[in-house]
């Protein structure tokens, strides 16, 4: 599932090919069953204005203009934002179109249908409204260690709860707690603050460092987790075992010789 790093690298695709062209059309494509899109009153309220920003809060991607209206995008598990011609055709799996004066459409792309698209007044209003925590690059050391610290369930769960701080997912957090070298079913209140430090710093180190690839992975350093997050994989830090367990209803990956 995207998450933060893989939302922002979308984001920078509209910020770079999208902004500052008048919008004549926005539009669903095929096969819309089942997924959360605008009706045409709210498509309607796009025309003829311009996205002149871009934001992003955890995993939600925003654009629009100081006045309004927004776009409100959730990548959902398998969606994303892709600029392009109109010579070179929409992607596959397309659920909606947004028609910019010339030859630029952008087109959401979200072949498992679990992403959405909604049409805002505001990023803040919107955030407010769904009930996001801050963002995973945005919260400050000492609000961390509070709500994450103050978690009586498993640090893996507290991390991806995306009302508590927005954008970490099962994929990072995963990577998150191999860096820190703690059990993703530790207890956040049975963790140091020295601990909490740790995840924290590890955190933005790795949030930052993905977005820095726009979500390449192949561009990330050998010993990370994502490339051996298998089960029964070989340890690249230590020489244990990866093992896949169940935190909150949601796989673990973690290594069994050097977290604890």
């Amino acid at each position: 599932m995207p998450e933060l790093p893989e939302a922002e690298a979308n984001r920078l695709r509209v910020e770079r090919d999208c902004l500052h062209r008048t919008i004549e059309a926005a539009e669903p494509g095929d096969d819309t069953s089942y997924i959360e899109l605008p009706g045409d009153n709210e498509r309607g309220r796009l025309v003829g204005h311009q996205f002149t920003r871009t934001h992003r809060h955890g995993k939600l991607i925003f654009a629009g203009s100081e006045s309004g209206p927004w776009i409100c995008v959730h990548l959902g598990m398998s969606g994303s934002l892709r600029p392009f011609d109109e010579a070179d055709g929409p992607p596959d799996y397309a659920k909606f179109l947004i028609r910019f004066e010339g030859e630029r459409r952008l087109a959401f792309r979200c072949p498992r249908k679990l992403g959405w698209v909604r049409v805002v007044d505001s990023p803040e209003a919107e955030i407010e409204r769904i009930g996001f925590g801050p963002d995973a690059l945005e919260i400050g050391r000492d609000a961390f260690a509070e709500v994450i610290g103050d978690s009586r369930g498993a640090i893996k769960s507290a991390l991806i709860e995306q009302k508590k701080l927005a954008g970490v997912g099962n994929l990072w957090s995963d990577e998150i707690l191999y860096r820190t070298a703690i059990d993703p079913q530790r207890k956040g209140t049975d963790l140091s603050d020295s601990q909490l430090g740790d995840i924290y710093d590890a955190m933005r180190d790795i949030l930052h460092a993905v977005v820095d690839t726009e979500a390449d992975y192949s561009k990330l350093p050998d010993d990370w987790l994502i490339h051996t997050r298998d089960e029964g994989a070989e340890c690249p830090q230590c020489g244990g075992e990866i093992v896949r367990t169940k935190v909150g209803g949601r796989s673990a990956y973690h290594c069994t010789r050097h977290q604890e």
